[in-house]
């Protein structure tokens, strides 16, 4: 059975291991080893303040990258299989597209992979952004990874054909592309 709920202060450790692992499995192989190895501990780690900060508002600017939520906003859902966590995802109103959500963080375990409990998580998040009245959403993901990319046009995303770079603190700038998912 797949429960998707609202994260809260206790499941700082279980985002952590979400997204250390999928960041590993998918990003990890573009990077030095060295430097994966430090973002995957980072990962691990982060994610009691996010959760924190997303239980206060904030009326300040974005100070982050785009592709991270920006601290005290957003609604991160967790979604566990028979009470294992193993897919989250992050959604705020977005930054650049005014009446869209912008899916800033979508990650599954590798262990959740092919059972549907990413997809599951996506159909709750898109249900809950239409409930807040948003017309759609739009998210980026890294050109090179087929799996996200497929994914993402299973769930009725398509590209926008908007592109940029991102870089991940080293140096690195890897392509991004945009998908898009309205009405």
């Amino acid at each position: 059975m797949i429960e998707i709920r609202r994260a809260g202060p206790a499941d700082g450790d279980a985002l952590g291991r979400i997204h250390a692992a999928a960041w590993e499995a998918a990003y990890g192989p573009f990077f030095e080893p060295e430097f994966a190895a430090r973002e995957v501990r980072s990962r691990r780690t982060r994610w009691h303040a996010r959760v924190a900060a997303t239980a206060q508002p904030s009326t300040e600017a974005p100070a982050q990258a785009p592709a991270q939520a920006p601290a005290g906003r957003g609604t991160i859902l967790l979604a566990e299989v028979e009470g294992r966590p193993l897919a989250l995802s992050v959604f705020l109103p977005s930054p650049t597209r005014p009446g869209l959500a912008e899916i800033a963080t979508f990650y599954g375990h590798p262990d959740g992979w092919g059972t549907g409990v990413a997809a599951a998580l996506m159909t709750e998040t898109l249900r809950r952004l239409s409930d807040e009245g948003c017309a759609g959403a739009h998210l980026w993901t890294l050109r090179d990874t087929p799996r996200s990319r497929r994914f993402y046009a299973k769930c009725g995303f398509t590209e926008t054909g908007a592109t940029r770079t991102f870089d991940f603190g080293e140096g690195n700038l890897l392509a991004q592309v945009e998908y898009e998912r309205t009405g």
